[in-house]
């Protein structure tokens, strides 16, 4: 079984999002939202006043790090793109603090697609050989022009 098909040694619960009165953008039940208040400890290497990132303490490689909003959502798209501008940015700090020569960054949005802990999260995964790090199965769907043409039309009328 390849690292990103491992089972969680976690149980989060996806479920509706309840407030803090701490913060108007925080869940009360989220274990990133309580790092973020910092309730739980971890290994902060960056905060900002819409960001957070830390180590992974499931890592799947040496440096493996987490960016978070301060803003919770269980997917990208319910996000502002306010919190999510600094995302990359600290991704790109992260990958050049760590001097990693190659590395994922990597964003899961629910269950099927891998996402363990439901609160958006970037990871940045440093990549330092071919059994370390992410393992990904790549298998493009055979499609001929026609059918990603509309495809595309569909998504373009939502743009």
């Amino acid at each position: 079984m390849t690292a990103l098909f491992r089972p969680f040694t976690h149980t989060f619960k996806f479920s509706k999002r309840t407030m803090s009165t701490a913060s108007q953008h925080l869940s009360d039940n989220c274990i990133f939202c309580k790092i973020i208040r910092h309730e739980i400890p971890s290994f902060k290497l960056v905060e900002t006043d819409k960001s957070f990132a830390f180590m992974d303490i499931e890592p799947l490689s040496e440096g493996h790090a987490l960016i978070i909003p301060k803003y919770h959502a269980e997917f990208m798209h319910q996000v502002p793109d306010e919190y999510l501008s600094e995302m990359m940015p600290i991704a790109k700090k992260i990958a050049a603090a760590g001097g990693y020569s190659q590395y994922n960054v990597l964003q899961n949005n629910g269950r099927l697609a891998n996402q363990a802990v439901p609160h958006v999260h970037f990871h940045v995964i440093p990549k330092p050989d071919t059994e370390t790090g992410l393992g990904i199965r790549w298998r493009p769907l055979e499609k001929t022009k026609d059918e990603i043409k509309a495809r595309y039309e569909s998504i373009m009328q939502h743009m």
